[in-house]
C-alpha cells in the first residue's frame, strides 16, 4: 500500500531534531533506519505529518566503556551492536540478540532507538533491554531525563516517550552474574519470534508474551528461591498474556515459553 502524503525534513543534528519536532507538534515522528515506522505507514496504521530523519546523526552512534556501565547510543545499528568487541566482551546477550534481527538488510538500517522506541513486543532487543536492566535516556524541549526499562514499555506499541522527545542513549550496566543465554523460536530466521527470551544471570525477560515485553517474574523468583533450571522453567508463563494468532494459539506460546526458558536457563548455566 502507499502511505499517507506527508512532510519530510532532514535534520543536522539531535538539537535540529528536537527543534523541528516542537515546530511540527504532535503529528511529527522521528525516521531512523525506518524498518518499523514505514510498515505502519504503508497500512496506515500510522499517519504523521512530517517525518523528521535523523538516521545519519553520528553523533547517536556509539557503543562506549563508561565503566560500570556500557553506554549506546540509539542510532547504533543492529549490525554494529553484533560485531561490536566490547559488547562481546562484557554483553554478549546484547551482541547475539542484535545478530537474530531480522536479515542482513535489517541490521544494516534498523537501529536499536527504533526497536526500543517502536515498543513491539515481538521485538527483540526490547526483552534483552528488560533483561540486562538499562536506562534509556530521552531528551526532549524540557531537556534530558532517563526512563528505566522497565518502565518504558507502557503498551502495545506505546513506551514513555512523549510528542517531540527522542530517545538517544541505552545506558547498561555490565553484568555481575556471567551466565547468559538468547533462544527465539520463529518459522523463518527473518521473522518475529513466535516466542524469545533473553537471560542474564537470573534476570528473564519474555518476547511476544504479553502486550510489552516483560520480565518472568515466576521464574525469577523461582530461582531466587532456590529451583533447579527445570523447576524455575515450569513457571515461564505466570502473568503472561499472549495472544492467538495465525502463528500460534495462546496456549502453544505458554508451552514454548517453559521450554525455551528451559534451554536458556541451561546455556546460561554451562556459560557460567
Amino acid at each position: 500500500m502507499i502511505p499517507a502524503s506527508f512532510e519530510y525534513q532532514r535534520a543536522g543534528s539531535a538539537d535540529e531534531a528536537l527543534v523541528l519536532a516542537a515546530e511540527a507538534g504532535e503529528d511529527a515522528k522521528f525516521l531512523a533506519g525506518g524498518h518499523s515506522l514505514l510498515p505502519l505507514m504503508k497500512l496506515r496504521f500510522a499517519v504523521p505529518e512530517m517525518l523528521i530523519d535523523i538516521g545519519r546523526l553520528q553523533e547517536l552512534s556509539y557503543i562506549r566503556d563508561e565503566g560500570d556501565v556500557i553506554a549506546v547510543g540509539a542510532l547504533t545499528r543492529h549490525h554494529d551492536l553484533e560485531h561490536s568487541g566490547l559488547l562481546a566482551r562484557e554483553l554478549p546477550l546484547l551482541a547475539c540478540a542484535a545478530g537474530c534481527v531480522g536479515d542482513p538488510q535489517v541490521r544494516h538500517r534498523g537501529t536499536i532507538g527504533g526497536s526500543l522506541a517502536h515498543g513491539d513486543p515481538a521485538s527483540d532487543l526490547p526483552a534483552v533491554v528488560l533483561a540486562l536492566d538499562a536506562t534509556l535516556v530521552i531528551r526532549g524541549p524540557s531537556g534530558s531525563r532517563e526512563a528505566a526499562a522497565g518502565e518504558f514499555f507502557a503498551g502495545l506499541f506505546e513506551t514513555a516517550l512523549q510528542p517531540g522527545e527522542l530517545l538517544t542513549e541505552i545506558r547498561i550496566p555490565k553484568p555481575a552474574a556471567p551466565g547468559w543465554s538468547f533462544q527465539k523460536f520463529t518459522k523463518r530466521a527473518i521473522d518475529w519470534a513466535i516466542v524469545g527470551v533473553a537471560l542474564q544471570g537470573q534476570q528473564v525477560a519474555l518476547v511476544n508474551m504479553a502486550s510489552t515485553p516483560m520480565r518472568a517474574a515466576g521464574v525469577e523468583q523461582a530461582l531466587a528461591a532456590g529451583a533447579s533450571a527445570e523447576q524455575a522453567a515450569a513457571h515461564a508463563a505466570e502473568g503472561t498474556n499472549p495472544v492467538s494468532d495465525i502463528n500460534a494459539s495462546a496456549a502453544y506460546r505458554e508451552h514454548l515459553a517453559r521450554v525455551l526458558v528451559g534451554r536458556a536457563l541451561a546455556e546460561a548455566r554451562d556459560r557460567s
